[in-house]
């Protein structure tokens, strides 16, 4: 009786895994056939983590642009080795003077943190403040990185010691003295001393041949306000495109210049004066303990990381990461480092360049991804995941499967005819699938590749 029982468990089991494979096969077929990815490139991976084996894979093992799916890589990096708290600078001091060294931190005078410990470090000095610069081994832009989207707010430059979060903010308060074709314009701005680059006036040189015909100064001066700001490539300089859209605000990354802009912020707005360590500064300060300020908690960090796909706060992960493991930052180093050791056990070796998935030089597989899911899983703890990965209807996933908050946790992942969903669902029966699907060269809009991919994971989830 107990054979035939165990038996008959057994057939239970196996008719329960074949079902469910089944059911992976068929609604993955109805995903390829569906008009939106007929002629897209897709991977897709689904992996039952309680049994430990693949449930479908369709081109899991062939490479794809994960977008901000690389993020999770990074995510990994940060998880492991960044521990509780950010260090937000190193320090050594002497009796006249404190030598700073800058680890990549980008909370430092970010909106979105209130406290910030670097800073009131920094106003309470008397010594004099020198910045060593010796750690940065990088570029502020990212190697494949679009050369013309430097002035889009998802494409900030990447520095040492990041101010502001290498942003400045302009909002518009007021144009008034109106003259026929001008205005004067009234701006605030954050930082404060960016005011400067901001234009005095707005003229539309655009009219000036048609000055005698234009009678209309209502008109005219309704169209001051549609315009964008344009900064200059290598300076913080903005010049003005009209155009048809009425501006009110706008955040554009500034110029860094490494150091340099950072440091005339802090002088400028908060009278706080560091000069650049150099050679001939004559103060030997080397020999002295090094010291750390502990700035935000690590995962208040990676949560807005993640949900909102912050590109730079994906990009200053990475090379905290480097300054902490290898003593300097630079994005190919600590990559090449992490693929030999942490993640040498990835099915296939991905091309990984850069911290946040802008570059289209990153290559992934959809069993890579499942693999770092797995592994993070296993190392810090899916409840720990749960706070850091967006769910349905928050983040990323706000216009998205609203209808399984708490059930999926996932990390999105978008640039233009690329995009890319993976993370964790619990189904309906409670079971934990991991899960990865990267979609390129379809040549619909990314909305509806990503209804399509919702529908899949919806029926994955009633029918599992």
């Amino acid at each position: 009786m107990r054979h035939f029982t165990g038996l008959a468990l057994a057939a239970v089991f196996l008719f329960s895994c074949s079902a469910s494979q089944k059911v992976s096969r068929h609604t993955a077929k109805t995903l390829l056939k569906d008009s939106v990815l007929l002629n897209a490139h897709l991977g897709i991976s689904l992996y039952d983590a309680a049994a430990g084996k693949y449930l479908y894979n369709y081109q899991g093992d062939k490479y794809f642009v994960p977008a901000s799916n690389t993020k999770l890589f990074t995510c990994y990096a940060g998880m492991k080795y960044l521990g509780d708290s950010l260090t937000g600078m190193l320090y050594r001091e002497s009796g006249t003077a404190i030598e700073l060294l800058p680890t990549g931190d980008p909370t430092f005078l970010h909106p979105d943190y209130k406290k910030n410990p670097v800073f009131d470090f920094l106003k309470q000095q008397k010594q004099r403040l020198y910045m060593s610069n010796t750690g940065w081994r990088d570029e502020a832009l990212g190697y494949g990185w679009a050369w013309d989207d430097y002035n889009d707010d998802y494409m900030v430059e990447k520095s040492p010691f990041p101010v502001y979060g290498n942003m400045a903010n302009y909002k518009l308060s007021s144009l008034y003295n109106f003259g026929q074709m001008d205005a004067m314009a009234e701006w605030k701005v954050t930082p404060q001393s960016f005011n400067t680059n901001a234009p005095a006036s707005l003229v539309l040189p655009s009219l000036l041949a048609a000055k005698a015909e234009m009678s209309d100064t209502a008109k005219l001066h309704s169209q001051l306000y549609k315009f964008t700001l344009q900064r200059q490539r290598t300076g913080n300089a903005l010049t003005v495109n009209f155009g048809n859209r009425k501006f009110s605000a706008v955040d554009i990354p500034f110029y860094t210049d490494t150091l340099n802009i950072a440091l005339q912020i802090l002088a400028a707005d908060h009278a706080i004066e560091i000069k650049k360590l150099e050679q001939d500064n004559n103060i030997s300060i080397s020999t002295m303990p090094l010291n750390s300020i502990k700035s935000q908690p690590t995962d208040s960090m990676l949560k807005p990381m993640m949900h909102r796909s912050d590109n730079f706060y994906a990009e200053q992960t990475l090379l905290m990461v480097s300054n902490e493991k290898l003593g300097y930052m630079n994005d190919a180093a600590i990559i090449d480092t992490l693929l030999k050791t942490d993640l040498s056990d990835l099915p296939q070796h991905p091309k990984w360049v850069d911290g946040s998935g802008l570059s289209r030089y990153n290559l992934f597989t959809p069993q890579s991804m499942v693999q770092l899911l797995g592994k993070m899983k296993a190392e810090f703890g899916l409840e720990r995941l749960k706070v850091i990965l967006a769910t349905g209807g928050e983040g990323t996933l706000g216009n998205y499967y609203q209808n399984l908050k708490r059930k999926i946790f996932a990390k999105t992942g978008t640039l233009s005819n690329n995009c890319a969903l993976s993370g964790f669902l619990i189904t309906k029966k409670g079971k934990l699938f991991i899960f990865s699907i990267l979609a390129n060269n379809y040549q619909t809009g990314a909305t509806p590749v990503r209804r399509a991919v919702e529908k899949w994971l919806n029926h994955i989830y009633e029918n599992n």
